[in-house]
């Protein structure tokens, strides 16, 4: 049986290192320093995970079309991979803005930053 691929988008210095728990838990992990590339690769390998940093947009040039970083990717993943989990990475205090992003999206789990091995292994799991 083939392992589970996760999608690892790091675009945050606070974003944890998930590499050993992939491991432990069988996954097949592919980090991506970008949401564009990971994009890219969405459209040839379908991940089962994804694993993204949140930052919400106080003041972006979308005109309100968008909540945060993530809009662009999650609809890429409701096109090329409908049934990929999202693992959305978030800095306690952008937390609140999370919401607006999970009314758009099915999020599979939240995270607070600094993300404990615990709730890394749950979300994961």
């Amino acid at each position: 049986m083939p392992r589970k691929l996760v999608y690892d988008i790091v675009e945050s210095p606070a974003h944890p290192d998930i590499s050993a728990l992939c491991n432990a838990l069988g996954y097949q992990r592919e980090a991506f320093s970008s949401q564009r590339k990971a994009m890219s690769s969405l459209k040839r390998v379908k991940p089962d995970l994804v694993v993204a940093d949140f930052f919400y947009g106080y003041g972006n040039n979308y005109a309100g079309a968008n909540v945060s970083n993530l809009d662009v990717l999650l609809r890429s993943l409701q096109r090329f991979a409908p049934d990929a989990r999202v693992i959305v990475l978030a800095d306690r205090a952008e937390l609140p803005h999370v919401s607006k992003l999970a009314a758009l999206f099915d999020l599979h789990a939240v995270i607070a930053l600094p993300a404990s091995g615990q709730d890394l292994q749950a979300a994961l799991s």
